[in-house]
């Protein structure tokens, strides 16, 4: 049997991003965010939530831009620091000994270190009441080839990405491969 925990946010897992923008004076930022996910795929989207007192809120307002960065799980403590501290009192980049790299498409920087970037153009914003959701538009999507599958697409099992548990503020690992998407199920259809 189920038992109720409220309704709390307990969507698991979420992923682990640092988001990336300007501050306006023209500062690289950094922060984490769990709150994200795909959103379109036509146009390819994702949305990434923020609460308005971030320092990244005003940046992603004003430069209408944003990037992704996926940490692998050998920078776990780099990417928990990017949302321990606010870019307003610190340079998270030099603290945490990451390099910001000036997007080429949109005005935001994302993490030279992490393996995977992704940069987005602000397309929509939604006031959902404690956070604004952002939905950018991806424009590119950058890998370091060390990550890459024999298909040309980011391996997990090589990525090792982050995954937050929400609640129990844990941090875990991606496990081995379960089975093929839109394959395994087709034991159900007739």
């Amino acid at each position: 049997m189920k038992k109720s925990l409220g309704a709390k946010t307990l969507a698991y897992p979420t992923p682990v991003w640092v988001v990336g923008s300007y501050d306006a004076a023209g500062k690289a930022n950094a922060m984490t965010a769990a709150w994200a996910g795909i959103c379109c795929s036509a146009p390819p989207c994702l949305a990434v939530s923020i609460r308005k007192e971030r320092h990244s809120y005003a940046a992603i307002m004003a430069r209408r831009a944003f990037t992704v960065s996926i940490a692998g799980q050998s920078q776990v403590a780099q990417a928990d620091y990017m949302g321990m501290v606010s870019g307003a009192v610190a340079d998270k980049f030099a603290v945490a000994g990451l390099t910001p790299v000036r997007s080429e498409l949109v005005d935001a920087p994302y993490v030279a270190e992490f393996p995977v970037a992704i940069e987005c153009r602000l397309v929509q914003t939604l006031d959902l009441g404690g956070h604004t959701q952002f939905v950018g538009e991806i424009v590119d999507v950058k890998a370091e080839e060390s990550v890459l599958g024999a298909d040309g697409h980011v391996d997990l099992s090589l990525l090792q990405p982050l995954i937050y548990a929400p609640g129990a503020s844990l941090y875990y690992g991606v496990g081995p491969v379960v089975a093929k998407g839109f394959n395994v199920g087709r034991a159900y259809m007739d």
